[in-house]
C-alpha cells in the first residue's frame, strides 16, 4: 500500500503538469483560482459600497423624502450615538438572505428608471404599497434586521420604562414581531395607513 501512494501522486503530478492545448493544468487552476479571488473581492467590495448611507442617498426619490424623515427619528441621532442606516434596517446581515434582498432591490430601481416615483407627489401616492412590501418582508423574516441590534430577551426591567417592557413582554409571549406594533419608526406612515389597534 505505501509504494503505491508515491505511484498514486506521481501519475496525478504527471496529470497536472501536463498541457491541455497550451498551457498545464496547474497554471489553469492556478489562474482561475487568482481570478476566482479578484471577481469576489471585486464583488463583495460592490456589495458593501451599496450598503452605504451616500448610496441610499445618491437619488432624489430617497433623498428629498424618506431620508429627510429618517434624520427626525432616534435611529438618526440619539443619546448614545449609535446610528443605524438605511442598510441596517433594509438589507439582511447574512450572505444568502443579503443576495435575495439585493436582486429584489435590483428590480426596485425600475421605479428610478421609469419616474414612478421621480417626484415628492408621486412617491406619497406610492408611499403605502412601498411600506406594505418593506412591513410584508419584515414581517416575514420575523424583523429579522430590528433583532440585529433589539431582543426582547436583552430588554431589562429595570432599564426600559415599565409600560414599554410590559407591552415587549407580551408581544413575546404572542409571537409577534418587530414591525406588528412598530411602523412608521424611522419614516412617516402613508397617509392612507390605518392602524388595526385603533
Amino acid at each position: 500500500m505505501d509504494n503505491e501512494q508515491p505511484g498514486f501522486f506521481k501519475r496525478v503530478w504527471v496529470i497536472l503538469k501536463k498541457p491541455s492545448a497550451k498551457y498545464s493544468l496547474i497554471a489553469i487552476a492556478s489562474t482561475s483560482f487568482v481570478a476566482g479571488i479578484i471577481f469576489w473581492g471585486g464583488f463583495n467590495t460592490a456589495m458593501e459600497m451599496t450598503n452605504t448611507l451616500e448610496f441610499c442617498t445618491t437619488c432624489h426619490e430617497m433623498r428629498d423624502t424618506v431620508y429627510q424623515e429618517y434624520k427626525e427619528t432616534i435611529h438618526y441621532s440619539n443619546r448614545t450615538g449609535v446610528r443605524a442606516i438605511c442598510s441596517d434596517c433594509h438589507v439582511p446581515k447574512d450572505w444568502v438572505h443579503k443576495m435575495i434582498r439585493k436582486s429584489k432591490a435590483s428590480f426596485e430601481v425600475w421605479g428610478k428608471i421609469t419616474g414612478s416615483i421621480d417626484t415628492k407627489e408621486k412617491f406619497e401616492a406610492k408611499r403605502m404599497e412601498l411600506a406594505g412590501h418593506e412591513w410584508e418582508r419584515m414581517k416575514e423574516s420575523n424583523s429579522r434586521e430590528c433583532r440585529n441590534c433589539h431582543n426582547f430577551d436583552a430588554m431589562s426591567a429595570e432599564l426600559q420604562k415599565q409600560t414599554p417592557y410590559r407591552k415587549h413582554m407580551k408581544a413575546k409571549e404572542e409571537g409577534k414581531t418587530c414591525i406588528d406594533c412598530h411602523k412608521g419608526i424611522a419614516h412617516q406612515l402613508p397617509k392612507e395607513y390605518e392602524d388595526p389597534d385603533e
